[in-house]
């Protein structure tokens, strides 16, 4: 029977995101027994568990916190972002944790490297390996064939996850799904119906030729990746529960300034604020941004990759926003329910302060 704990060695290459979906897929694979992934939605459980851990070495100083350092946890964070969002409703089934290794020692030779993951495999029971084609650390230096000798030698089960490498430039017109012509079709539809503000036999039909049309033309163009339907309409659930909530919040914030407006000493208290949101996909960074701006007393001023520049009017508008209500709701959203028991922004700051 395949192993249900693995353990996923990572570096920054062009093949970590889909490596991170096989792993994933394996552990949930191993642990139903079956090849469908979706009958462990109701586990309350872990049943499995993917150790994804980044061997790095301090070879330029003794900082407790060198670039090296800081562009590992970075990777390790996305990871595990990508990794619940992969689990989606399974999330409760398998156990994800992220690790950095070897950072007390020199790594240098593919049996240094070997050497510590093969130790924190045997720490944490875990008998099975599973290797990005694109891992390597240590410069132009073919890494991965003598790793993966050394750390079968130890006496792990190695695999090689069998994923492609990405374009560079990716193509402009791509392959088109069913699903991806039917959603398209049905956003343009239902697009077309509320600009003419009426369902009249006419406007059904000329709607519908119309998002034919739009679908035909722009069906391998507009649509990035293929759709996955499960995925898609429990996304749009919680997105018709996040909707309110975005409203109630809206609310509350216009009172709070609308009492600071009336106030007669006017006490605001404007300020900028960086924090970075635990959110990576464009579409949940836009998401966020745009209901961070959308609340009155808060807008989003710059946004580079998951690093948000927010000027706020109040103290009690900083406060909000660094409670992480908005960003838990975004992330329950994408990520579901499990992608919502996070840290706040403020608790994040304190942990790396103690740090």
């Amino acid at each position: 029977m395949t192993s249900s704990n693995l353990l996923v060695p990572v570096s920054d290459s062009e093949t970590v995101r889909n490596t991170v979906a096989y792993a994933v897929e394996e552990a949930l694979e191993a642990a139903s027994g079956s090849d469908d992934p979706s009958s462990l939605a109701d586990v309350d459980e872990h049943v499995a568990a993917i150790h994804f851990v980044f061997p790095v070495s301090e070879r330029v100083g003794y900082a407790a916190e060198s670039a090296e350092v800081d562009a590992a946890r970075s990777l390790l964070d996305r990871v595990e972002v990508w990794a619940e969002e992969d689990l989606g409703d399974a999330a409760d089934a398998v156990r994800v944790e992220t690790a950095l290794v070897g950072s007390d020692v020199y790594l240098f030779s593919p049996g240094d490297y070997a050497e510590v993951l093969t130790e924190y495999a045997a720490t944490h029971g875990l008998e099975r390996a599973v290797f990005d084609p694109g891992f390597n650390l240590i410069g132009t230096a073919p890494l991965l064939p003598p790793l993966e000798a050394e750390v079968r030698q130890a006496g792990l089960e190695v695999v090689k996850a069998p994923v492609q490498r990405e374009r560079r430039s990716s193509l402009l017109v791509r392959r088109g799904t069913l699903a991806q012509f039917l959603t398209l079709f049905a956003v343009s539809f239902g697009f077309y119906l509320v600009l003419a503000g009426s369902v009249a036999t006419f406007e059904l039909a000329t709607g519908a030729i119309s998002a034919g049309i739009v679908a035909v033309a722009l069906w391998g163009v507009s649509l990035t990746s293929p759709i996955r339907t499960i995925r898609t309409s429990h996304r749009l659930m919680r997105l018709a529960l996040y909707v309110p909530y975005l409203l109630w919040e809206i609310v509350k914030a216009n009172l709070d300034i609308a009492y600071v407006v009336l106030h007669p000493s006017l006490p605001i208290d404007p300020e900028m604020v960086e924090f970075d949101a635990a959110v990576w996909s464009p579409m949940s960074v836009t998401t966020l941004a745009n209901s961070i701006t959308l609340t009155p007393g808060t807008l989003t001023v710059d946004v580079s990759r998951r690093h948000f520049t927010v000027h706020t009017l109040t103290a009690g508008a900083r406060d909000n926003l660094f409670d992480g209500t908005l960003e838990r709701a975004v992330r329950f959203v994408f990520y579901g329910r499990a992608g919502a028991r996070i840290p706040s922004p403020a608790e994040r700051t304190d942990l790396g302060d103690e740090e």
